[in-house]
């Protein structure tokens, strides 16, 4: 076989490089759909779709504000859609995620690119996080879930619990079917996936913590346990940190494979895809060690043959062209109607928003996206309206720390500015008056997250560069993201705001648009 056909059926990992955390995935017929964790994001709870497990599109978001709404109307950082899990049972497409504050939430769609129906909570509680629903052949129901040590004060835990089949109720009493503590060197055991296979009771779960930690599986003869384990994924020589967490699926043609996540820091948790086999009576994962363990493959041929143009991750750039905010892009909290207009005509329109302090990690109606795992370049032209001083907008490279480039209304007329967050407030990096109120501005990311700020008047001029590098840094069990904001100074009128006009986004990725 030539180089170059060896290459068309070759397949890369990760094969989402970007912040897709806690991937759960099903196939149902020839197509194969996953679901991510989404935290404070809204909407959240993205759905996506592919034919061949390797290029994904992100068709919509199942939730379009997170529960209870009036809590996250601010920005909870952290907190939300923790590890959320997929599955398709009698005609209906099921969604059950863990808010480790709430309990645990359920919702429905016959189809699962919406619409979808309005979660309602299953079991609430604080610390139940990772829940997996299993439907066993006598018609009865389980669901199992790990425990958060922060909220419930316990972890390292797995815990089956009986519910009925339209999962609305709880019927049983919750047990104990594995616990980390008495498994030598087990530590933060959760994320837990449960199936049925040739008469075992199976759980994939995680173990060792999001960067540091391993896959595992569990089987028993019984729901209820007792389970026998194996580690079966580890990273031992692979650059792959942290190899677990995700999903058994199988492909048409009856192979066997696993969606798991990789911690990558400012560039969150990626996607790669491993091969997987039975032997022995037990799953082996990647590439085979012994014992049972495997360790991450970096490329493997694909599980079927590449549908549509092979682009592995899912569109980014954006030229307004269709009302609303796409798919693609989330707020920090659930948003408000004035927040945004994206009529259709090419632009989107931000109304400007008040935070007391005016800390943008404060402020629910940044609109954002996932920041890509490879060199990315991000491009805009804004225009900055509204006479009321201390407005400003632009784009922003946020995690826990921000810099942002844009434009601020000034007493005497408009400035570019470049600004970081620090201890609340902001510090300037840079600041000189602008040639207008409107100007183009790019950010341009390298492979290990350092960000270069430029803008220009149009694109009839050269680029004007500011020196300082920034450093992206990631958010609370996220990565960075790169966003759209406008703010005002508080005090200021409604009426008085202004907004900030944005025009089409364009994004790079490894040199070419995304």
């Amino acid at each position: 076989m030539t180089d170059e056909r060896q290459a068309m059926v070759l397949y890369s990992n990760p094969v989402l490089d970007a912040d897709w955390p806690d991937p759960d995935a099903i196939r149902v017929g020839d197509d194969f759909w996953m679901i991510a964790s989404s935290f404070n994001r809204a909407p959240g709870l993205p759905v996506l779709h592919s034919r061949d497990l390797v290029s994904w599109t992100h068709v919509t978001n199942a939730l379009p504000a997170v529960p209870p709404v009036d809590h996250y109307a601010l920005p909870r950082h952290g907190s939300g859609v923790w590890a959320p899990s997929l599955r398709h049972h009698d005609g209906l497409f099921v969604i059950v995620y863990p808010d480790p504050d709430h309990g645990i939430y359920v919702l429905t769609a016959a189809d699962p690119r919406g619409p979808w129906s309005e979660p309602w909570c299953l079991l609430p509680g604080r610390g139940l996080i990772d829940p997996c629903p299993l439907w066993d052949d006598d018609g009865r129901a389980y669901l199992v879930h790990g425990w958060a040590g922060s909220r419930a004060g316990i972890k390292n835990r797995l815990t089956v619990v009986e519910v009925d089949p339209d999962l609305r109720r709880v019927v049983g009493d919750p047990r104990t079917v594995v616990d980390g503590d008495e498994l030598p060197g087990f530590r933060t055991l959760e994320g837990p996936k449960l199936y049925r296979r040739d008469g075992w009771y199976w759980i994939f779960a995680p173990a060792g913590g999001v960067a540091t930690g391993w896959q595992t599986v569990f089987r028993s003869r019984s729901v209820w346990g007792p389970y026998d384990h194996r580690v079966v994924l580890e990273q031992d020589t692979s650059s792959v940190n942290g190899p677990h967490q995700g999903a058994w699926v199988d492909a048409p043609d009856g192979s066997d494979w696993f969606l798991h996540f990789q911690d990558r820091g400012v560039f969150g948790r990626v996607v790669h895809l491993q091969p997987m086999r039975w032997a022995d009576g037990w799953p082996q994962i990647g590439e085979p060690l012994g014992q049972g363990r495997g360790r991450p493959v970096l490329e493997h041929p694909r599980p079927v043959p590449a549908v549509g143009d092979g682009q592995q991750e899912p569109v980014r750039s954006d030229d307004f062209t269709s009302p609303g905010p796409a798919a693609r892009w989330h707020w920090q909290a659930n948003p408000l109607p004035d927040w945004s207009a994206a009529t259709g005509d090419g632009t989107l329109r931000l109304r400007a928003q008040v935070t007391t302090r005016g800390d943008l990690r404060e402020q629910g109606a940044v609109l954002c996206q996932q920041l890509p795992g490879r060199p990315s370049t991000w491009t805009t032209r804004v225009r900055l309206q509204g006479d009321a001083a201390g407005t400003r907008c632009g784009m922003v490279l946020l995690g826990r720390e921000y810099a942002w480039l844009g434009l601020v209304r000034t007493p005497t007329g408009v400035d570019v500015a470049l600004r970081r967050s620090g201890g609340g407030t902001e510090d300037t990096l840079a600041q000189l008056p602008a040639p207008g109120d409107a100007l183009d501005l790019r950010l341009t990311v390298d492979d290990e997250g350092s960000a270069t700020f430029a803008w220009r008047t149009d694109d009839t001029e050269p680029w004007h560069d500011l020196p300082t590098a920034w450093a992206a840094v990631e958010g609370r069990w996220i990565g960075a993201e790169v966003g759209l904001f406008a703010t005002g100074m508080p005090g200021t009128p409604l009426d008085e705001r202004g907004d900030a006009v944005f025009g089409p986004v364009r994004v790079t990725v490894a040199g070419k648009e995304a």
